[in-house]
């Protein structure tokens, strides 16, 4: 019987129809004493036949909702794998991007170099003609007869210098020729390298947008699935308070091992002077209504995939991965027990401990965690209470 109670009480979700029979076999199960009394036999077994009914309709609710719940568990593990997978290929095309643009810099400066280096060839080449051109029409002239000549020994003299100021400028500007040669040379090697990797970065993207748009498509499965495993509102409020416990429990412990930074000064001082993370329209504002009696403890903002999520102050990376309810989620210790948190990226492009400044890029906009459209969850708070962001970003 303390078994029935017990079961009874820990399946408040069923349906008024059963906890009516419940109800109805406890008053079978615990009659007064003087009821008891006068109830014959018969009436006792009814009350016990009622009362395996009962309960058995009741290990049969259980089982479904385990399976059910089961199914689902299953599903949202599935839903991290592909969140990770996404994650993984976007971070590798955003890496790739980067060296794109890096790469074609480095082509426009090559070609702009060598540009110039062969402009500078052929100006050096015009020179050396015309040197060429002046020894040889100077060039008649007999230097042991110009020895042997005492009459003019001053022209003699003259006439020397000027072939060795000749022969030094054409020595130098000979130097000069091979030398633009050279890092012509190797400025043209060199733009012929970058334009290959250029192509192979390429290759590398095609093959990263084919394997993100696969990763994407797992994704919608799983979420469809998902999306038929529909929840009661109360099933819907016990997730989100799950999620928000979890949530909250992360952020204490995190708390717990923080080491305060000297040079990590808070926000207290940076009311309304902080920039939003995220250029975009606010889909939840803090404070308003979430689920039941739960509310929203920081804000949603609508933001296009892939967009840069940046910082709103300087700090340290405490945590950077997957979390249930968040996606993949960035915390960043401000110090003084302020913190910020990223939630639903795509990506992340910070690891824990990383030092980042204010502005600085941390994530990819995404909709990882079941999102139902790209944005990012938003918060700030102060020794683990939520604060209204609204009243520190401008």
């Amino acid at each position: 019987m303390r078994l029935f109670i017990h079961t009874y009480l820990a399946n408040k979700h069923l349906s008024h129809i059963t906890t009516s029979l419940v109800i109805l076999c406890l008053l079978f199960a615990f009659p007064s004493q003087a009821a008891q009394s006068n109830q014959n036999e018969n009436a006792q077994q009814q009350s016990r036949d009622k009362l395996s009914d009962v309960q058995k309709a009741i290990a049969k609710q259980e089982s479904n909702i385990f399976d059910a719940n089961k199914q689902r568990s299953s599903l949202e593990q599935q839903l991290k794998t592909d969140d990770l997978a996404i994650s993984k290929v976007a971070k590798a095309i955003n890496k790739i991007e980067r060296e794109l643009s890096t790469t074609q810099d480095k082509i426009s400066i090559l070609a702009i170099e060598k540009k110039q280096l062969s402009i500078a060839k052929k100006r050096q080449e015009y020179l050396l003609a015309q040197q060429l051109r002046a020894a040889y029409t100077t060039g008649q002239h007999d230097y042991l007869k110009l020895l042997l000549n005492q009459d003019q020994s001053e022209k003699i003299q003259r006439t020397i210098s000027y072939y060795q100021y000749l022969n030094q400028a054409r020595t130098k500007e000979i130097d000069n020729f091979q030398s633009t040669i050279a890092q012509l040379l190797e400025v043209s090697t060199e733009h012929q390298t970058q334009i290959e990797y250029l192509q192979q970065l390429k290759g590398e993207q095609l093959q990263q947008d084919a394997q993100f748009r696969s990763s994407k498509a797992q994704r919608s499965k799983t979420l469809k699935k998902l999306g038929r495993k529909l929840l009661s509102s109360q099933q819907q409020l016990n997730k989100l308070k799950a999620e928000e416990n979890n949530l909250n429990q992360a952020l204490k412990k995190l708390s717990e091992i923080i080491q305060a930074e000297i040079n990590l000064t808070g926000l207290s001082k940076l009311k309304h002077k902080l920039s939003w993370p995220v250029k975009g329209r606010m889909l939840h504002r803090f404070g308003t209504r979430k689920q039941g009696y739960l509310k929203w403890k920081g804000v949603l903002i609508s933001a296009p995939i892939s967009r840069q999520v940046q910082t709103i102050h300087n700090g340290t990376v405490l945590f950077s991965d997957w979390l249930k309810g968040y996606g993949l989620l960035t915390v960043i210790d401000h110090g003084n027990g302020y913190m910020s948190l990223y939630a639903h990226n795509q990506t992340l492009l910070k690891s824990v401990g990383d030092r980042v400044e204010t502005g600085e890029p941390i994530a990819l906009i995404g909709q990882s965690g079941g999102l139902e459209q790209s944005g990012l969850y938003f918060e700030i708070r102060h020794k683990g209470k939520a604060l209204n962001p609204k009243l520190w970003c401008r």
